[in-house]
């Protein structure tokens, strides 16, 4: 039989009778009650957890999303509001506010739990603002064609978050910060478009000619401004909640560039699509 540790350094050392096991609980799924509860819930049950074996903990997107409470967490609307604004119908996530995810992830890293913060970078939903965009029609089954007409319409892209009032950031997303989107506001029509003068990023997989777009506002990582924003959201994240990683949402929809210059200033952590779970040493990574 194989003993297997796993260091600090991240690296795989196969020495016999230096067992350390790793058992991860996925602390949410799809059904749960919008009832506010869930970080609560894990936080009275730390030290229960972490009797039972537990050594990591996969918590489910902490950020409002378009529905509100009643939100999964991936119809992403505000990643800076963790359930302390009054936006969307509801101050709380569908898990609780703010004060209770801090206080659960304080729990849980008291029991010797590490934790796992789920992560969506690639779509924005609930946009607070219509505007004027130039756009193609793409063929669904292959992103890549596109019917060749530029036609301008009008589409839900602009998000500056009048709830949270420019607190934590004051970075205004309009549609020069994404590729391209799904909704037509004026008519109700749906269907992928693309944004004249952008382009899906590289780096994605190839399902239908391009994979990059996957709903919503689908964000433009290659565009500076955006980048520059992910990666302070990423450091403030970090700081604020004291998590030991990130499980990141549809890595085959993300280029790998945009997921290694974002995490070089997350605390040395890393990502590695190609892995379900890859330790580093500072932190953890899903894909």
């Amino acid at each position: 039989m194989d003993h297997t540790q796993v260091p600090t350094n991240g690296q795989t050392d196969m020495t016999a009778g230096t067992v350390k096991h790793e058992t991860m609980l996925q602390c949410f799924e799809w059904y749960l009650p919008d009832d506010h509860g869930l970080w609560n819930w894990i936080g009275a049950h730390a030290e229960a957890l972490a009797a039972a074996g537990f050594t990591m903990t996969w918590l489910p997107p902490a950020y409002k999303g378009q529905a509100g409470d009643a939100d999964v967490g991936y119809g992403v609307y505000d990643m800076y509001d963790l359930g302390e604004f009054g936006a969307k119908g509801s101050v709380p996530t569908k898990y609780g506010s703010r004060g209770d995810y801090l206080g659960a992830i304080h729990a849980l890293r008291g029991h010797g739990l590490r934790v796992l913060a789920d992560i969506v970078f690639n779509h924005r939903m609930g946009a607070d603002g219509e505007e004027q965009v130039t756009a193609h029609v793409v063929d669904v089954d292959d992103r890549t064609v596109n019917d060749g007409a530029a036609i301008e319409r009008t589409l839900d892209t602009v998000y500056d978050f009048p709830e949270r009032g420019g607190a934590y950031s004051t970075f205004r997303w309009d549609w020069h910060d994404f590729t391209g989107t799904d909704y037509t506001a004026n008519d109700g029509s749906v269907g992928i478009m693309h944004f004249d003068g952008k382009r899906w990023s590289d780096h994605v997989s190839h399902e239908r000619g391009n994979f990059d777009y996957i709903m919503g506002d689908d964000v433009d990582v290659n565009d500076p401004a955006v980048a520059r924003e992910l990666t302070d959201w990423g450091v403030w994240y970090t700081e604020t909640t004291g998590v030991d990683g990130f499980r990141l949402d549809a890595v085959k929809a993300s280029t790998r560039r945009s997921s290694h210059r974002g995490c070089a200033r997350c605390g040395g952590m890393g990502a590695i699509p190609t892995s379900p779970s890859v330790n580093t040493g500072r932190g953890t990574w899903m894909s």
